[in-house]
């Protein structure tokens, strides 16, 4: 184990994979071990994503810890790191690739979680835990889509003097509202689609205008307010009826469609061939192998994960200047791993729109 400076415990309560990828809370897990590059959190929030709900099932790996967002306290300090760049009790939050078949130990729904610590930002002292669980997956994958991806013209800390609309089908999620605020910090014009329940919200965050993604002619509208120009979409929902939708929205030139989530692009819906359709996973900005099931395997890639260091480095500066705006959250009063079943099933239900589900682990 590395430089600790607390006694550790050699099992923890995590929740994870069991019989027929069922997710469950166990209180014997092993405790995870720092790599290289990596340090060791004692966890006390984490937030629930979409893909905690879809790493179980088919796509789960048996005993493995699920969870990607978490935020903490630092209390072992693996091989390789810098020494000037993180110390025993820092406040932190991150991001790891949870239901990881490759190191089946580590993920953030649990007491410990080891993360790389170029994926690791430092909490300003007025950031709430509950805030920093919110900033993992949304902020990787933004950045990814928006400025690897799509290669916008365009940055939070250079912003473009070409304005352009971009489309973020999905405005009211937590990658929706971290899309918007960064492409108007850019230079871009974001405009959004969500439930008219959440136009606020995302004009709050920047939308130019927001468009109801049940609207039969909500596409046909868009269409006509980017004067038929627009070219650029990022689909957060990442489901049939959602690409079709952006699909239409896009002009008549063509352009480029962005899948954010853990779904590819389905090929019977790329009808338009001047449009060009991708689809992005957060976790391949890491530069580790990731055990996914197929399709979502990641291999390393160098120029992906040196992208993602220069984007990481980014969101710790937009932090310290308090230029990033966390997703609303839903703070859940009850604290412990065994309520995170619950959110995980809220998710399930489609009951929870324009908020992130936020829950303690421990208090502090």
């Amino acid at each position: 184990m590395a430089t600790a400076a607390i006694s550790l415990p050699v099992q923890q309560s995590a929740i994870i994979a069991g019989n027929e990828g069922t997710l469950v809370l166990t209180h014997n897990a092993p405790l995870p071990s720092p790599r290289p590059n990596m340090v060791l959190v004692k966890t006390v929030a984490v937030g629930i994503n979409p893909v905690d709900m879809k790493l179980s099932g088919r796509m789960a790996s048996t005993g493995a810890v699920c969870g990607c967002d978490f935020a903490g306290i630092i209390v072992a300090i693996g091989p390789d790191v810098p020494e000037e760049g993180f110390s025993l009790g820092d406040r932190v939050a991150g991001v790891v690739p949870g239901m990881d078949s490759l190191f089946p130990e580590n993920g953030a729904f649990a007491e410990y979680v080891c993360a790389y610590v170029d994926f690791v930002w430092l909490l300003p002292s007025e950031m709430p835990f509950e805030i920093g669980a919110t900033l993992g997956v949304a902020s990787l994958i933004a950045g990814y889509a928006l400025f690897q991806s799509l290669r916008l013209a365009g940055h939070p800390e250079a912003p473009t003097i070409k304005p352009e609309y971009v489309l973020v089908y999905g405005g009211s999620t937590a990658s929706g509202t971290m899309m918007i605020q960064l492409l108007r910090k850019s230079g871009f014009m974001p405009i959004a689609t969500c439930s008219p329940g959440n136009f606020l919200l995302v004009e709050e965050y920047g939308a130019e205008k927001a468009f109801d993604y049940h609207d039969p002619g909500g596409a046909e509208a868009i269409r006509s307010f980017t004067k038929n120009s627009l070219w650029y979409a990022v689909d957060c929902y990442c489901e049939g009826s959602s690409m079709e939708f952006c699909y239409r929205a896009i002009g008549r030139a063509g352009g480029k469609c962005i899948n954010t989530t853990l779904e590819p692009y389905r090929k019977r819906l790329h009808t338009r061939k001047a449009i060009e359709p991708n689809f992005v996973l957060a976790h391949a900005l890491l530069g580790v192998d990731v055990g996914w099931t197929e399709p979502y395997n990641v291999k390393a890639d160098l120029e992906l994960h040196s992208f993602g260091k220069d984007w990481s480095s980014c969101i710790q500066r937009m932090l310290e200047s308090g230029s990033i705006k966390p997703h609303p959250i839903r703070a859940q009063d009850d604290i412990g791993l065994q309520y995170v079943l619950d959110g995980i099933k809220m998710l399930r239900q489609k009951a929870v729109s324009g908020e992130k589900l936020v829950y303690r682990v421990i208090t502090t």
